[in-house]
């Protein structure tokens, strides 16, 4: 580096990038480095181009266990690559943690990602995340900020045996919730289970949330191929963040920011690998905000067309049958897009440079398990795992998981059993003298993006108890929350608007008759327009905003589930580096 911190072209690099502002640049790049000497830094390694790493390690993120090994495996790869590795903490979301909902903190977890990255002098970053929305928060984060990054996932979790049987988290957690409710497994039993579930560092075992993101950063193109499905405890875990540092060298050199990398063609490039995968409901939230962020659209009427013909090949749990280390034995997510390669925009470029096709290339035919992952004409479910609801109960849209719901629910008329609140919810699902049949639909209202509870993954209704006992494995389920990637049953989820904005759920009361059609793509309320008007005019007020802090910004600028559910203010922002 020369004196005055340029790379020999007059661009600032490493340390000499983004000075603190005293009016003197000289000054600014003097002081900076006299304190990062404080640091032990040699000038031989001053010199050197800066690999930001995030850091997410956190005592109330399980899923983050194993960034301390990750960070230092970059930071090898980023050394041997001829760089310099700086990592620096943000804002850690572990799912199970956190109140009232992980999804209220992924958009500060973004601002946190972006801001850091942006103000702090860094040539290229590496994004160490996998809990369920520190991927995404970090995917909107890097592209808001735009300079070079590669996405590092932490892995799923191994499965471990209960009698000989193989559990994971956390389908199979709630299989088991489900019979402990219903009074088929004793507090002993229960125990058991959840001393089994989750026996290893990393993400669910199962392609929920985690997994999914993982494999939709991928398929972005913002990740190493090949990297999203290696276990967290598997030594190529680490192999794939050293290569990680590296590549991050590379990548900057290219030029290669987020807002060339993920563009129209390669979201719905994710998007087909989410439908063929039988992804989380979730991520089509998450693809929305990241994808918002560079003021590129999901449609969720693209999203039924491209789901008309994208296959469910996959057979993993909640979905299917296997684990996420299934999948990896497999042959991963590029056995995957080899099947899915005829239906791929393949021009698209990943962080390596190369396009989808020549990786495709480069990876030839290699193995495949096809009980795993199906050939293309022997799919698990001849159409996408997701599909998109509209009607006069939805506007908006609504989203349903086909491929993990009971399809003899698909297409039905039936009367509404309304819960008004996560607190109504709680008091009256179990109540014996609940009026309730399996007939009916159950409704759950004021948990969407504008209610107090932040859109939490309540959406998963449990049966009532007494329907429970009788053997009622399944209901239609219908609300403005969202469901975690690992549940099952035929659940719509992100009715928008939603009820606390106004929207037609809110209007929606015990006895009502709504009809579901899958086929036509329709989720409608049979109550007259004018009736429905008349009392979302006479609804009780809303519970008084917040006042101050986070949760006032969260209330005062959140979008709706078909913008992400991201802030008004962050959308289409990214993109603008250099």
């Amino acid at each position: 580096m020369s004196a005055d911190g340029s790379d020999g072209t007059g661009r600032p690099h490493g340390f000499a990038r983004g000075l603190t502002n005293y009016g003197d640049r000289d000054f600014s790049l003097y002081l900076r480095r006299s304190f990062a000497k404080s640091m032990g830094y040699s000038d031989a390694m001053m010199a050197r181009p800066v690999v930001g790493i995030v850091n997410t390690f956190s005592g109330f993120n399980n899923c983050h266990r194993t960034v301390p090994e990750l960070v230092a495996a970059v930071g090898r790869g980023v050394i041997a690559a001829g760089g310099l590795p700086v990592e620096f903490p943000t804002v850690s979301l572990g799912e199970a943690f956190l109140s009232p909902t992980s999804l209220m903190f992924r958009n500060l977890m973004s601002m946190d990602t972006e801001e850091m990255v942006r103000a702090q002098p860094m040539d290229a970053v590496v994004l160490v995340g996998g809990c369920d929305k520190t991927v995404p928060a970090q995917l909107m984060g890097a592209a808001s900020a735009d300079i070079p990054a590669v996405q590092l996932v932490t892995g799923p979790m191994l499965t471990h045996r209960r009698q000989g049987e193989r559990l994971g988290a956390c389908t199979d957690c709630r299989r088991f919730w489900a019979d402990y409710r219903a009074g088929r497994l004793t507090d002993r039993e229960v125990a058991e289970v959840e001393g089994n579930l989750a026996t290893t560092a990393g993400t669910c075992a199962v392609m929920g949330t985690a997994s999914t993101m993982a494999c939709i950063a991928e398929a972005l193109g913002m990740m190493l191929p090949g990297t999203a499905a290696i276990p967290a405890v598997h030594a190529d875990r680490l192999r794939a963040a050293e290569a990680t540092g590296a590549q991050a060298l590379q990548t900057a050199a290219l030029g290669l920011t987020p807002s060339r990398i993920v563009t129209p063609a390669s979201v719905e490039n994710a998007l087909r690998v989410l439908l063929a995968i039988g992804g989380s409901t979730n991520a089509i939230i998450h693809l929305t905000a990241v994808a918002g962020r560079l003021g590129i659209p999901v449609s969720l009427h693209r999203l039924n067309e491209l789901s008309d013909n994208t296959p469910v090949l996959v057979d993993l749990k909640p979905s299917g049958s296997g684990y996420m280390e299934d999948f990896f034995a497999a042959g991963g997510l590029g056995a995957l897009l080899r099947e899915l390669r005829p239906l791929l925009h393949l021009d698209c470029v990943t962080v390596t440079g190369e396009t989808l096709a020549e990786r495709l290339d480069r990876d030839g035919d290699g193995y495949v398990d096809p009980s795993v992952i199906r050939p293309f004409d022997r799919p698990v479910e001849p159409v996408g795992g997701l599909v998109a609801l509209f009607g006069s109960l939805a506007p908006g849209g609504a989203i349903l998981k086909r491929s993990a719901a009971d399809n003899s629910l698909f297409e039905k008329e039936a009367r509404a059993v309304v819960f008004t609140s996560l607190e109504d919810l709680a008091a009256r699902i179990d109540a014996p003298d609940l009026d309730v049949a399996a007939d009916d639909i159950l409704v759950l209202q004021n948990a969407g993006p504008k209610s107090p509870s932040g859109m939490p993954e309540a959406g998963y209704l449990p049966i009532p108890k007494r329907l429970a006992a009788a053997g009622v494995k399944d209901m239609v389920r219908i609300s403005d929350a969202r469901m975690s990637g690992t549940a099952f049953g035929t659940i719509v989820l992100h009715v928008t608007p939603d009820a606390a904005a106004g929207g037609p759920l809110a209007a929606v009361r015990t006895g009502d008759r709504i009809r579901l059609s899958v086929a036509d793509r329709r989720l409608d309320l049979l109550v007259e327009e004018s009736e429905v008007q008349r009392r979302l005019a006479e609804s009780p007020p809303a519970p008084a905003a917040p006042t101050r802090g986070y949760a006032k910004l969260y209330a005062d600028h959140v979008l709706q589930a078909d913008g992400g559910v991201d802030f008004d203010f962050l959308v289409g922002q990214g993109g603008r580096s250099g």
